[in-house]
């Protein structure tokens, strides 16, 4: 791979460039077989195609998977007729902005088969006006004019195929050894064409723990304002995308430190609650960050996104709540309620699924629930009541409720840890004898109206609450023990 951006003359800065490129041409000979075959097809028809953006960048990172990135001076119409016969599948979802996807079975350079997720690119610019949410697509001519659009330098290298020329006209590659985020062209020219890069470079800090360049941290900070034209389903993803990163907290930072978390998630930087000497209290915005950091540790199977927005969002009531007590203490009395309020006002605002939107809330009313449990006086129906809340949230809450502990007396901390491990441990013997996540009345509707002589109706409602209380409270009862409970409660209710 040719490249005529790395002649610099420091020793240490020329054995990390190598490092790179060497990583580069083994991720390139993998996925040659098939990304050569698709650009002798482009030549055969007269146009040019090159591996572009975070394809380059993942390749030179040496973490390239099998989702390929082109760009092509061929228009989508004439990309179309190209793939259309090589591909196993095509799809037309991005073509209004000039993007064709397709799937393509292939090799990968050792003999074995895999599948091939590809987007192809009309080289491209792409701005936005001070009125729309919706970038403007235009076409351009020569992929130099495509690649200093583009957001950040790491992501402005391409690889001419078949060939294999790189192509690095803003020095991406040096950016990468030195891990730091730069724009092509001006900051504030990239953010004027599209601001949802200044939460880009947010996520990438997050992503690929870089740093971000002074000067695009002082155009985020002079433009975050302009972040507001952006659609609110752009804004989710892109917040998905960071939170979901191996390092959230030091994106979220950047969201904060740069005021573009007023205008995309407020709530979080109005937890930097003033302090003074007399009324003291935990840092509510770093224990936040902390929690976030602990429920990571805590994943088995990957990133989880309910969990980690339910860290991120579990004290947003505390601001709301707070009161200073005579005594100097200060309280936050419900603000696990007030903050089950607000994240669903929030998450519906960024146009999250009701479903997401039902869990995230849903772990934040109960992430103090536990509390009352600390001197592991519970009786088995408190404990049958918390996992019914809970229902199959119930090892999130466990997650998200030791992840809560964020004090520094290792004592304390100790004790809360031996307390939940108690609670767990009374869940897993009850789960073994009353089958705790799926409780439910010692009889069902049916059999209600059999016993009662009614039809359908309020009252077999009212029936089947009772016996489920009865049965949260006692436990399971024998079939003769719950009609005979039945029949008493209906006889001490006022008939007609």
């Amino acid at each position: 791979m040719p490249n005529a951006n790395t002649d610099s003359h420091d020793p240490q800065s020329n054995n990390e460039l190598s490092q790179v490129q060497r990583r580069a041409v083994g991720e390139l000979l993998r996925v040659s077989p098939v990304a050569d075959d698709l650009a002798r097809r482009f030549e055969a028809a007269g146009f040019g195609l090159a591996l572009v953006g975070g394809s380059v960048r993942d390749a030179l990172l040496g973490r390239l998977g099998n989702d390929l990135d082109f760009t092509t001076d061929a228009r989508p119409e004439d990309v179309l007729k190209i793939v259309r016969p090589w591909a196993d599948a095509v799809w037309e979802v991005g073509i209004a902005f000039g993007t064709v996807g397709c799937r393509k079975e292939g090799g990968n350079g050792n003999g074995s088969s895999q599948s091939f997720q590809i987007e192809i690119t009309t080289y491209r610019s792409e701005a936005y006006d001070r009125t729309s949410r919706k970038p403007e697509v235009s076409y351009g001519d020569s992929i130099d004019e495509d690649l200093v659009r583009r957001d950040f330098t790491v992501n402005a290298m391409a690889v001419a195929l078949p060939r294999k020329e790189f192509i690095d006209p803003h020095n991406g590659l040096e950016d990468l050894a030195a891990k730091v985020l730069r724009t092509p062209g001006t900051p504030e020219e990239s953010f004027s064409d599209d601001p949802l890069r200044m939460m880009r470079a947010a996520r990438f800090a997050a992503q690929l723990d870089f740093d971000v360049a002074p000067e695009v941290i002082a155009a985020m900070k002079a433009m975050a304002g302009r972040i507001e034209i952006v659609s609110a389903e752009r804004v989710r993803d892109e917040l998905n995308k960071l939170i979901l990163a191996a390092r959230p907290v030091k994106g979220l930072r950047l969201l904060v430190d740069t005021g573009l978390a007023d205008h995309v998630l407020p709530e979080l930087p109005a937890l930097r609650l003033e302090r003074d000497e007399h009324h003291r209290h935990k840092d509510v915005y770093e224990h936040t960050l902390t929690v976030l950091e602990q429920a990571i540790a805590l994943e088995k199977d990957g990133p989880d996104l309910v969990l980690r927005l339910a860290a991120l969002l579990h004290d947003i009531g505390k601001p709301k709540t707070r009161r200073f007590e005579k005594d100097g203490r200060v309280s936050f009395h419900h603000h696990e309620v007030v903050g089950a309020k607000m994240t669903k006002s929030r998450m519906t605002k960024l146009k999250y699924s009701n479903e997401l939107v039902k869990e995230v809330s849903h772990l934040v009313e109960l992430h103090l629930r536990f509390h009352g449990y600390g001197t592991g006086e519970w009786t088995d129906s408190a404990v049958r009541r918390y996992v019914r809340d809970a229902g199959p949230l119930l090892e999130r809450l466990h997650k998200l409720t030791r992840s809560d502990c964020t004090t520094r007396n290792k004592r304390k901390a100790g004790a809360l840890s031996r307390a939940y491990d108690g609670l767990e441990e009374r869940i897993a013997r009850l789960q073994q004898q009353e089958q705790l996540d799926a409780i439910r009345p010692d009889l069902d509707g049916n059999e209600i109206m059999k016993i009662l002589g009614i039809g359908p109706g309020p009252q077999v409602g009212k029936a089947y609450k009772h016996l489920l209380e009865l049965r949260l409270e006692h436990g399971p009862m024998e079939r003769d023990a719950a009609v005979t409970a039945l029949q008493d409660w209906w006889a001490a209710q006022p008939q007609g």
